[in-house]
């Protein structure tokens, strides 16, 4: 949850919100400023400083200007794994997604509908690996994003009671026909091959966003938000 501008960054402060970090602009004059970081130093809250594109680009509401400053609140951006999974909430696991610019939407994507967390299976470079990030509009510093085992990951969720749904064109539901509260790990595939598998064989349910035209997919991200979409309205985000 985004807090934007000095006097709701303040308010939020004064009405000990959980602030996990603070985004100052920079080079600012705004005198509330030093207040506002001496208030998250004191608290621990980590503090970062970004650009006017920065600012302009993340804020939820431009329309009076670039804000000075934004507060991301109640979600920690640097927990590990095992700690996100002990929280529980929802976590999305791209497994064997291959285009960085796909995975930068969709973590972008993840971001800005609530999620918990993104986990993703991918062999990139390091040099695409930055690419995702450039193309998620910065949105991994928002939001815990791990690389890894996709299959590990879901195993490990599920073992921790997590509900693991996958999303294929095999699945028999479809996204507003599906329970998506609670402790669940969202699940797509790459865009060649889809979901490996081992990760169909333990899934609980696998659903699918109906397609009505002669190409036979809808390119990654598109699935991915309508599903964003339908679980931030079931779980009232």
């Amino acid at each position: 949850m985004q807090r934007c501008g000095i006097s709701e960054v303040l308010k939020s402060f004064e009405e000990n919100e959980d602030i996990k970090l603070v985004l100052l602009r920079r080079n600012s004059n705004a005198l509330e400023l030093v207040k506002i970081r001496s208030m998250a130093d004191e608290l621990g809250i980590r503090v970062i400083e970004g650009s006017d594109n920065d600012l302009w680009r993340m804020s939820r509401d431009n329309t009076q200007g670039i804000p000075d400053v934004l507060a991301l609140v109640g979600r920690d951006p640097n927990l590990s794994f095992d700690e996100v999974i002990s929280t529980g909430g929802l976590i999305w696991l791209l497994a064997g997604a291959a285009y960085p610019v796909n995975i930068g939407f969709c973590i972008r994507t993840a971001e800005v509908s609530g999620a918990n967390a993104v986990f993703v299976d991918a062999e990139l470079s390091n040099t695409e690996r930055k690419a995702a990030k450039r193309a998620s509009m910065k949105a991994h510093r928002f939001i815990p994003v791990f690389w890894g085992d996709g299959f590990e990951a879901a195993k490990s969720a599920k073992d921790r009671g997590f509900k693991i749904v996958s999303l294929e064109d095999i699945g028999g539901k479809t996204p507003w026909n599906t329970d998506l509260t609670g402790d669940i790990m969202l699940i797509v595939g790459g865009e060649r091959n889809g979901i490996p598998q081992n990760i169909l064989d333990i899934s609980d349910e696998i659903i699918r966003v109906p397609m009505s035209g002669f190409v036979p997919s809808f390119n990654l991200q598109a699935p991915l938000s309508v599903v964003a979409i339908e679980a931030q309205r079931q779980r009232g985000i």
